[in-house]
């Protein structure tokens, strides 16, 4: 009788023992074949083989449940039965149609009780079955595969695997009856033998005494001062950026701070108040300079490039200006007159500019007027020529209808022809289906052959591979000795004058570094000098820029003041008389094209609901007309059918 509890506990050790990264499953199988012929029977080893190798090829599958299952349940499981709940789940998934239940209920009562049945109600569950567990093999198999395969048998088999669930139910609520104690058997003694003696200890050879080494000189291991003073320097600059970063976060910023100042505020009012003022939505939009109470802007926020330009630009500026006062001490004649004049002429030529700018608008507008008129006038006559189309093809479409009667009638001729011919086509195609029936067995038996070639083909280069396999694990085994000792001070042996040891190429290095840092700090203090003196030179740039810009604001105010005491420009092309005669022409332009746009609507929808009263009665007439054709046309067929019919039945017979 098979000892199911052995078995499932051998499959168990076996998947233990087992080890992917170091060994393949022929090679166990291969190991333990031997050890199982004297224990088990053909049957029951191969049945334990199959259960192991079926665990290691569908272990993905198998993780799935037995992970999750302790996740909900690890507090009550130990985690060694994890291999054995591997070999129920897959005896259960997997082999329950050829194990059958009868033997499935004997696996199942040999193992503990308690812990079958709790993993065979997670397993059976309806809701993990067609929940999760389907959707986690769907990713490791195909959808339907899994439905199919597994899915749908182990929902038939649920029903008697619940009858099994009670059983074990009744078991653990009624408890296990007490055993009876074995009867005592006698009991076998050993001989009274003399012992012999132990064999005693060799003797300890005594331990060669070495020589010993020299010291090392402690100025090899001893770190230079200057690493020391570097990184005191390293500690004084966190210590001081530390500092600096608190002090920054401490106070507010200054570049953007969350409220506004009451400089700032009243600059905006100002600001809001001159744009209210300047709403004049027909005058010339210019950009004035706005109000601002900055008298010195100090610091300007520059970059180096920009501080150096905008200095050049206005000591250039300076020098001109000087070089003009010169002039004029000397008896030159001043040019201001002169500018003046020309700004003058400036003006009166950019109001000519303006007036005939608006003209060419106005005149602009109306012609867009008159071209929408001529749009309108000719969409009315393009209308009344599709008026004129629409009539034509309604006639060309009666004259199609009758056509088209005619040629239903050829075709229900044609009908009735082909439906004699389908009896002669119905003999050819049989021996057209013979003939296709037998290439397709010739082709499966050429398949079966190119099968089998190339899976003796396989194998013969399988078996090759894990020869090669073997022979580079047995070189990868032998031992390797790569130990090698090192002494600092010794040199090479090389016989060359520039050989040096390890330690004497340390000190060097050393020594050379120094020096590299000493030119590196004299670098970094010239460095620095310049730099301060180019900051200092940047310093007096911004003071000038400073007050250059002060000086321009303040003439920009002046000549803002003198602009606004002279009338606007808006204000002399409003009393142009062309202009105002440009204005009324547009506006009746305008009107009457709004006239005939409102005419042109109203005569399109009375046209279109005439329109949709006469389509809509044709339309009716015509699908009476074509609904009694059909029907007589399909009378006809019927009859024409019934007689071919009866006229085969006696040669059928």
């Amino acid at each position: 009788m098979t000892n199911y509890k052995e078995l499932v506990k051998e499959a168990a050790a076996l998947l233990d023992t087992f080890k992917p990264n170091e060994q393949c499953l022929e090679t166990l199988i291969e190991d333990r074949s031997k050890s199982l012929e004297k224990k088990y029977g053909s049957e029951d080893k191969s049945f334990l083989l199959d259960i192991v190798s079926g665990c290691i090829e569908q272990k993905k599958v198998l993780d799935v449940v037995i992970n999750t299952f302790y996740d909900q349940h690890g507090r009550l499981v130990l985690k060694a039965d994890y291999n054995r709940f591997s070999v129920v789940c897959y005896i259960a998934v997997f082999l329950l149609e050829d194990v059958g239940l009868p033997r499935f209920s004997k696996i199942i009562t040999s193992q503990d009780i308690t812990k079958m049945h709790k993993f065979l109600r997670f397993l059976f569950s309806v809701t993990n079955l067609t929940g999760w567990i389907q959707s986690e093999w769907s990713r490791i198999y195909d959808a339907a595969y899994v439905e199919h395969t597994w899915i749908v048998p182990l929902l038939r088999w649920r029903p008697r695997v619940e009858e099994l669930l009670e059983q074990l139910s009744r078991r653990m609520s009624s408890g296990s009856l007490p055993k009876k104690a074995p009867p005592s058997c006698t009991q076998p003694m050993e001989f009274a033998l003399t012992k012999p003696k132990p064999r005693p200890f060799p003797v300890p050879e005594p331990v060669p005494a070495q020589q010993k080494h020299q010291p090392v000189n402690p100025n090899i291991f001893k770190p230079p001062k200057e690493q020391e003073v570097l990184e005191e320097l390293r500690e004084k600059n966190r210590l001081k950026a530390q500092r600096g970063l608190y002090e920054a976060n401490m106070q507010q910023f200054k570049c953007a701070k969350p409220q506004k100042s009451e400089r700032t505020e009243k600059h905006i009012s100002e600001l809001k108040e001159a744009q209210e003022a300047q709403l004049k939505f027909d005058a010339v939009f210019t950009s004035g300079t706005p109000a601002t109470q900055k008298v010195n802007s100090l610091p300007i926020r520059l970059n180096t490039t920009s501080i150096l330009r905008e200095g050049a630009f206005y000591n250039k500026k300076l020098e001109g200006e000087l070089l003009r006062l010169e002039r004029v001490a000397e008896g030159a004649s001043d040019p201001c007159a002169y500018e003046r004049h020309e700004q003058a002429k400036r003006e009166k030529e950019q109001q000519e500019q303006q007036a005939q700018q608006q003209r060419r608008h106005l005149e602009a507008k109306i012609s867009y007027e008159e071209a929408a008129l001529a749009r309108t006038r000719i969409t009315q006559h393009k209308q009344q020529m599709a008026q004129v189309k629409k009539e034509e093809t309604a006639e060309l479409m009666r004259v199609y209808a009758a056509r088209r009667l005619e040629e239903e009638r050829g075709m229900k001729e044609l009908v009735q022809q082909v439906s004699e011919g389908h009896q002669n086509s119905r003999i050819a195609r049989d021996k057209l289906q013979l003939f296709k029936q037998k290439l397709v067995r010739e082709e499966c038996e050429e398949r079966r052959e190119m099968m089998a070639r190339a899976l003796e083909e396989a194998q013969e280069e399988m078996a090759k591979k894990m020869e090669l396999i073997g022979q580079i694990r047995a070189m990868e085994a032998l031992p390797r000795h790569t130990h090698k000792l090192l002494d600092d001070t010794e040199t090479g042996g090389h016989a060359l004058l520039c050989e040096m040891s390890l330690a004497e190429l340390r000190e060097r290095v050393w020594m050379l570094r120094a020096t590299q840092q000493r030119h590196l700090e004299d670098r970094r203090r010239h460095i620095q000098q310049d730099k301060q003196q180019r900051q200092d030179m940047l310093t007096q740039q911004l003071h000038n820029i400073a007050t250059y810009r002060t000086a321009m604001e303040q003439a920009a105010a002046r000549r803002q003041e003198e602009s606004v005491c002279r009338p606007s420009a808006q204000e002399l092309l409003e009393g142009d008389e062309t202009l105002r005669a440009l204005r009324q022409t547009l506006q009746n332009k305008r009107q009457q094209r709004q006239q005939l746009t409102h005419t042109q609507t109203h005569t399109r929808t009375l046209k279109h609901t005439q329109h949709t009263h006469k389509s809509t009665h044709t339309l009716q007439q015509w699908d009476q007309r074509k609904k009694g054709l059909e029907e007589q046309q399909w009378e006809e067929l019927e009859k024409s059918l019934q007689m071919s019919i009866q006229q085969g039945a006696p040669n059928t017979v």
